[in-house]
Protein backbone atom coordinates (compact mmCIF):
# COMPACT_ATOMS: atom_id res chain seq x y z
CA UNK A 1 0.00 0.00 0.00
CA UNK A 2 0.88 3.53 -0.65
CA UNK A 3 2.43 5.55 2.08
CA UNK A 4 0.13 7.62 2.36
CA UNK A 5 -3.79 6.30 4.41
CA UNK A 6 -6.01 9.53 5.25
CA UNK A 7 -6.55 8.43 9.26
CA UNK A 8 -10.61 9.26 8.47
CA UNK A 9 -10.82 5.88 6.06
CA UNK A 10 -10.88 3.35 8.81
CA UNK A 11 -12.37 0.15 8.25
CA UNK A 12 -11.10 -3.83 8.20
CA UNK A 13 -14.81 -5.05 6.84
CA UNK A 14 -14.20 -6.70 3.57
CA UNK A 15 -15.93 -4.68 0.93
CA UNK A 16 -14.04 -1.71 2.66
CA UNK A 17 -10.67 -2.92 2.30
CA UNK A 18 -11.12 -4.26 -1.29
CA UNK A 19 -12.25 -0.59 -2.06
CA UNK A 20 -9.72 0.59 -1.08
CA UNK A 21 -7.39 -1.88 -2.72
CA UNK A 22 -8.94 -1.44 -6.44
CA UNK A 23 -8.40 2.54 -5.82
CA UNK A 24 -4.83 2.28 -5.36
CA UNK A 25 -4.29 0.22 -8.69
CA UNK A 26 -6.66 3.19 -10.02
CA UNK A 27 -3.73 5.64 -8.75
CA UNK A 28 -1.21 4.30 -10.63
CA UNK A 29 -3.16 5.72 -13.85
CA UNK A 30 -4.65 8.89 -15.05
CA UNK A 31 -8.50 6.95 -15.10
CA UNK A 32 -11.36 8.84 -14.83
CA UNK A 33 -13.00 7.74 -11.82
CA UNK A 34 -16.58 7.50 -10.79
CA UNK A 35 -17.56 7.05 -6.60
CA UNK A 36 -21.38 5.76 -6.08
CA UNK A 37 -22.31 5.72 -2.86
CA UNK A 38 -25.27 6.92 -0.12
CA UNK A 39 -24.43 10.23 1.71
CA UNK A 40 -21.88 10.22 4.48
CA UNK A 41 -20.28 7.63 3.11
CA UNK A 42 -16.52 9.14 2.53
CA UNK A 43 -16.50 9.76 -1.03
CA UNK A 44 -14.39 12.69 -0.82
CA UNK A 45 -12.31 11.57 1.19
CA UNK A 46 -11.85 8.33 -1.05
CA UNK A 47 -11.24 11.01 -3.72
CA UNK A 48 -8.15 13.08 -1.61
CA UNK A 49 -7.34 9.39 -1.37
CA UNK A 50 -6.85 8.32 -4.87
CA UNK A 51 -5.60 11.45 -6.18
CA UNK A 52 -2.54 11.20 -2.67
CA UNK A 53 -1.53 8.02 -4.17
CA UNK A 54 -1.24 9.22 -7.72
CA UNK A 55 1.33 10.80 -9.18
CA UNK A 56 -0.74 14.00 -9.09
CA UNK A 57 -0.31 14.49 -5.29
CA UNK A 58 2.32 17.40 -5.40
CA UNK A 59 -0.55 19.57 -7.30
CA UNK A 60 -4.00 20.37 -6.01
CA UNK A 61 -6.59 18.34 -5.16
CA UNK A 62 -9.56 20.61 -5.81
CA UNK A 63 -13.18 19.65 -4.76
CA UNK A 64 -16.81 21.00 -6.33
CA UNK A 65 -20.18 20.10 -5.15
CA UNK A 66 -22.46 20.35 -8.22
CA UNK A 67 -25.56 20.36 -5.75
CA UNK A 68 -24.41 23.40 -4.67
CA UNK A 69 -24.32 25.46 -7.04
CA UNK A 70 -27.21 27.97 -9.05
CA UNK A 71 -27.10 27.11 -12.35
CA UNK A 72 -26.06 30.33 -13.80
CA UNK A 73 -23.26 30.13 -11.70
CA UNK A 74 -22.05 26.44 -12.39
CA UNK A 75 -20.87 27.19 -15.53
CA UNK A 76 -18.68 30.36 -14.16
CA UNK A 77 -17.59 28.37 -11.20
CA UNK A 78 -16.00 24.96 -13.09
CA UNK A 79 -14.41 26.94 -16.27
CA UNK A 80 -13.77 30.48 -15.12
CA UNK A 81 -15.15 34.02 -16.56
CA UNK A 82 -13.64 37.24 -17.76
CA UNK A 83 -14.55 40.36 -15.78
CA UNK A 84 -17.75 41.93 -17.05
CA UNK A 85 -18.95 38.74 -18.82
CA UNK A 86 -22.23 39.08 -17.31
CA UNK A 87 -23.82 40.93 -14.38
CA UNK A 88 -21.87 41.01 -11.13
CA UNK A 89 -18.60 39.56 -13.13
CA UNK A 90 -16.37 42.29 -11.03
CA UNK A 91 -12.76 40.80 -11.63
CA UNK A 92 -11.77 37.70 -13.53
CA UNK A 93 -12.14 34.28 -12.22
CA UNK A 94 -10.09 31.30 -12.84
CA UNK A 95 -12.75 28.90 -12.22
CA UNK A 96 -12.15 25.30 -10.34
CA UNK A 97 -10.62 23.33 -13.79
CA UNK A 98 -7.54 26.22 -13.42
CA UNK A 99 -7.32 25.41 -10.40
CA UNK A 100 -6.94 22.30 -10.37
CA UNK A 101 -4.13 22.29 -13.07
CA UNK A 102 -1.97 19.49 -12.83
CA UNK A 103 -3.89 17.34 -10.44
CA UNK A 104 -7.20 16.60 -9.87
CA UNK A 105 -10.83 17.50 -9.70
CA UNK A 106 -13.05 16.19 -7.74
CA UNK A 107 -16.87 16.95 -9.02
CA UNK A 108 -19.34 15.64 -5.85
CA UNK A 109 -22.85 15.09 -6.53
CA UNK A 110 -22.28 15.19 -10.76
CA UNK A 111 -25.85 14.03 -11.21
CA UNK A 112 -27.16 17.91 -10.18
CA UNK A 113 -25.21 19.40 -12.97
CA UNK A 114 -27.03 21.63 -15.16
CA UNK A 115 -27.54 19.77 -18.65
CA UNK A 116 -26.13 22.84 -20.47
CA UNK A 117 -22.64 22.45 -18.36
CA UNK A 118 -22.86 18.56 -18.60
CA UNK A 119 -21.70 19.23 -22.98
CA UNK A 120 -18.98 21.59 -21.83
CA UNK A 121 -17.84 19.14 -19.90
CA UNK A 122 -17.89 16.47 -21.68
CA UNK A 123 -15.63 18.58 -24.59
CA UNK A 124 -13.21 19.16 -21.77
CA UNK A 125 -12.86 15.06 -21.10
CA UNK A 126 -12.86 14.93 -24.10
CA UNK A 127 -10.32 16.98 -25.92
CA UNK A 128 -9.02 18.69 -22.59
CA UNK A 129 -10.46 22.10 -24.04
CA UNK A 130 -12.13 24.26 -22.43
CA UNK A 131 -13.69 28.43 -22.75
CA UNK A 132 -14.02 30.44 -19.57
CA UNK A 133 -17.27 32.75 -20.12
CA UNK A 134 -16.52 35.74 -21.79
CA UNK A 135 -13.28 34.52 -23.31
CA UNK A 136 -12.97 33.75 -26.92
CA UNK A 137 -9.75 31.53 -27.10
CA UNK A 138 -10.47 27.82 -25.72
CA UNK A 139 -7.63 26.92 -22.72
CA UNK A 140 -6.21 23.72 -22.20
CA UNK A 141 -5.78 22.05 -18.69
CA UNK A 142 -3.95 18.53 -17.78
CA UNK A 143 -5.99 17.62 -15.35
CA UNK A 144 -7.71 14.20 -13.63
CA UNK A 145 -11.61 14.13 -12.91
CA UNK A 146 -13.09 12.07 -10.16
CA UNK A 147 -16.73 12.08 -9.54
CA UNK A 148 -19.17 11.09 -7.11
CA UNK A 149 -23.18 10.49 -7.27
CA UNK A 150 -25.28 8.89 -4.19
CA UNK A 151 -28.17 8.58 -7.44
CA UNK A 152 -28.10 6.02 -9.87
CA UNK A 153 -26.99 7.87 -12.93
CA UNK A 154 -28.48 5.51 -15.13
CA UNK A 155 -32.05 6.35 -13.85
CA UNK A 156 -31.10 10.05 -14.49
CA UNK A 157 -29.92 9.09 -18.43
CA UNK A 158 -33.55 7.68 -19.09
CA UNK A 159 -35.14 10.34 -17.12
CA UNK A 160 -33.08 12.62 -19.56
CA UNK A 161 -31.66 14.01 -16.70
CA UNK A 162 -28.12 13.34 -17.97
CA UNK A 163 -26.28 12.96 -20.69
CA UNK A 164 -25.45 9.40 -21.72
CA UNK A 165 -22.74 10.53 -23.65
CA UNK A 166 -21.07 12.12 -20.34
CA UNK A 167 -22.18 9.10 -18.93
CA UNK A 168 -20.60 6.65 -20.48
CA UNK A 169 -17.18 9.22 -20.56
CA UNK A 170 -17.14 9.30 -16.75
CA UNK A 171 -18.07 5.76 -15.70
CA UNK A 172 -14.90 4.23 -17.22
CA UNK A 173 -13.64 2.61 -13.97
CA UNK A 174 -16.93 2.77 -11.27
CA UNK A 175 -16.33 1.69 -7.91
CA UNK A 176 -19.54 1.31 -5.14
CA UNK A 177 -18.53 2.91 -1.84
CA UNK A 178 -20.01 0.14 0.70
CA UNK A 179 -22.76 1.90 3.83
CA UNK A 180 -22.18 1.94 6.83
CA UNK A 181 -24.94 -0.93 7.70
CA UNK A 182 -22.28 -3.66 5.38
CA UNK A 183 -19.52 -3.08 7.85
CA UNK A 184 -21.23 -3.55 11.20
CA UNK A 185 -17.70 -5.02 12.42
CA UNK A 186 -16.10 -1.60 11.89
CA UNK A 187 -18.49 -0.14 14.01
CA UNK A 188 -16.50 -0.63 17.11
CA UNK A 189 -13.47 0.74 16.10
CA UNK A 190 -15.05 3.84 14.38
CA UNK A 191 -16.76 4.76 18.03
CA UNK A 192 -13.51 4.57 19.68
CA UNK A 193 -11.46 6.58 17.45
CA UNK A 194 -14.31 9.35 17.20
CA UNK A 195 -14.65 9.40 20.45
CA UNK A 196 -11.10 9.86 21.06
CA UNK A 197 -10.35 12.61 18.71
CA UNK A 198 -14.13 14.08 19.69
CA UNK A 199 -12.86 13.99 23.53
CA UNK A 200 -8.92 15.58 22.31
CA UNK A 201 -11.10 18.74 20.35
CA UNK A 202 -13.11 19.08 23.69
CA UNK A 203 -10.55 18.42 26.04
CA UNK A 204 -13.35 16.31 27.71
CA UNK A 205 -12.46 12.91 29.55
CA UNK A 206 -14.00 10.05 27.05
CA UNK A 207 -17.02 8.35 27.67
CA UNK A 208 -17.42 4.37 27.57
CA UNK A 209 -19.54 2.20 25.50
CA UNK A 210 -20.78 -0.77 27.36
CA UNK A 211 -20.91 -4.18 24.72
CA UNK A 212 -24.79 -3.88 24.95
CA UNK A 213 -24.43 -0.43 23.50
CA UNK A 214 -21.43 -1.47 21.03
CA UNK A 215 -23.91 -4.46 19.80
CA UNK A 216 -27.43 -1.76 19.54
CA UNK A 217 -25.18 0.16 17.19
CA UNK A 218 -24.01 -2.43 15.51
CA UNK A 219 -27.45 -3.54 14.58
CA UNK A 220 -28.82 0.01 13.70
CA UNK A 221 -29.11 0.94 10.02
CA UNK A 222 -27.43 4.20 10.01
CA UNK A 223 -28.88 6.18 7.16
CA UNK A 224 -26.18 9.26 7.65
CA UNK A 225 -23.32 6.46 7.09
CA UNK A 226 -20.31 7.33 9.09
CA UNK A 227 -21.29 11.11 9.40
CA UNK A 228 -24.20 10.03 11.31
CA UNK A 229 -21.93 8.11 13.64
CA UNK A 230 -19.14 10.48 14.13
CA UNK A 231 -21.76 13.05 14.80
CA UNK A 232 -23.14 10.75 17.83
CA UNK A 233 -20.02 9.84 19.19
CA UNK A 234 -19.46 13.74 19.38
CA UNK A 235 -22.76 14.03 21.28
CA UNK A 236 -21.78 11.87 23.73
CA UNK A 237 -18.68 13.28 24.75
CA UNK A 238 -20.25 16.88 25.24
CA UNK A 239 -23.32 15.05 27.23
CA UNK A 240 -21.43 12.25 28.71
CA UNK A 241 -18.13 12.84 29.86
CA UNK A 242 -16.17 10.49 31.70
CA UNK A 243 -19.20 8.13 31.68
CA UNK A 244 -20.82 5.11 31.06
CA UNK A 245 -22.99 5.02 27.85
CA UNK A 246 -25.46 2.41 27.89
CA UNK A 247 -28.20 1.87 25.19
CA UNK A 248 -30.76 4.19 27.35
CA UNK A 249 -28.30 6.86 26.80
CA UNK A 250 -28.78 6.23 22.66
CA UNK A 251 -30.90 8.41 20.18
CA UNK A 252 -34.10 7.06 20.21
CA UNK A 253 -34.07 6.46 16.72
CA UNK A 254 -31.15 4.32 17.57
CA UNK A 255 -32.59 2.34 20.15
CA UNK A 256 -36.21 1.55 18.30
CA UNK A 257 -34.63 1.07 15.16
CA UNK A 258 -36.40 -1.81 12.64
CA UNK A 259 -33.23 -3.11 12.43
CA UNK A 260 -33.33 -4.52 15.90
CA UNK A 261 -36.83 -6.02 15.41
CA UNK A 262 -38.28 -9.32 15.12
CA UNK A 263 -39.26 -10.52 11.33
CA UNK A 264 -42.61 -12.34 11.06
CA UNK A 265 -42.52 -14.68 7.82
CA UNK A 266 -46.57 -15.72 7.15
CA UNK A 267 -46.74 -18.99 5.59
CA UNK A 268 -48.42 -18.91 1.57
CA UNK A 269 -51.45 -20.69 1.63
CA UNK A 270 -49.44 -23.21 -1.05
CA UNK A 271 -47.33 -23.79 1.69
CA UNK A 272 -43.14 -23.93 0.75
CA UNK A 273 -40.40 -26.71 1.20
CA UNK A 274 -38.73 -26.08 3.87
CA UNK A 275 -35.42 -27.17 2.77
CA UNK A 276 -35.67 -24.53 -0.27
CA UNK A 277 -36.57 -21.50 2.55
CA UNK A 278 -33.40 -22.46 4.47
CA UNK A 279 -31.56 -22.54 1.92
CA UNK A 280 -32.46 -19.47 1.11
CA UNK A 281 -31.59 -17.85 3.99
CA UNK A 282 -28.23 -19.36 4.32
CA UNK A 283 -27.26 -17.68 0.99
CA UNK A 284 -28.99 -14.16 1.49
CA UNK A 285 -26.96 -13.91 4.90
CA UNK A 286 -23.68 -14.97 3.33
CA UNK A 287 -24.38 -11.74 0.49
CA UNK A 288 -25.61 -9.33 2.86
CA UNK A 289 -22.40 -10.24 5.04
CA UNK A 290 -19.80 -10.02 1.66
CA UNK A 291 -19.19 -13.68 2.87
CA UNK A 292 -18.44 -13.26 6.11
CA UNK A 293 -19.48 -16.32 8.48
CA UNK A 294 -19.25 -15.52 11.35
CA UNK A 295 -21.39 -12.22 10.42
CA UNK A 296 -23.67 -14.04 8.55
CA UNK A 297 -24.10 -16.65 11.19
CA UNK A 298 -25.06 -13.91 13.75
CA UNK A 299 -28.01 -12.48 11.31
CA UNK A 300 -29.75 -15.94 11.40
CA UNK A 301 -29.13 -16.77 15.23
CA UNK A 302 -27.10 -19.48 14.69
CA UNK A 303 -23.52 -20.51 16.01
CA UNK A 304 -20.68 -20.73 13.45
CA UNK A 305 -20.46 -24.86 13.57
CA UNK A 306 -23.91 -24.83 13.08
CA UNK A 307 -24.09 -22.29 10.25
CA UNK A 308 -21.22 -23.94 8.70
CA UNK A 309 -23.15 -27.53 9.57
CA UNK A 310 -25.80 -26.34 7.09
CA UNK A 311 -23.68 -24.47 4.51
CA UNK A 312 -22.15 -28.15 3.79
CA UNK A 313 -25.40 -29.76 4.37
CA UNK A 314 -26.71 -27.82 1.19
CA UNK A 315 -23.42 -27.45 -0.63
CA UNK A 316 -23.18 -23.58 -0.47
CA UNK A 317 -19.81 -22.44 -1.05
Amino acid sequence: MSTYIDSNLLGKAPSFTALLRSLEIAAATDVTVMLQGESGTGKELLANLLHQQSDRRGAPFVAINCATLPEPLAESELFGHRKGAFTGATCNNAGRIRSAEGGTLFLDEIAEMPLGVQAKLLRFLESGEYQAVGDIASKIADIRIVAATHADLRDKVQAGEFRADLYYRLNVVPFIVPPLRQRSDDIKMLVSTFTTRAARRYRLAEPKYNASCIAQLERYDWPGNIRELRNLCERMVILLPGKDVSEENLPLEIRNSSSNKSYVLSLPDSGIKMEDLEHDLLQQALDKSFGNQSKAAGMLGLSRHTFLYRLKKYSIA
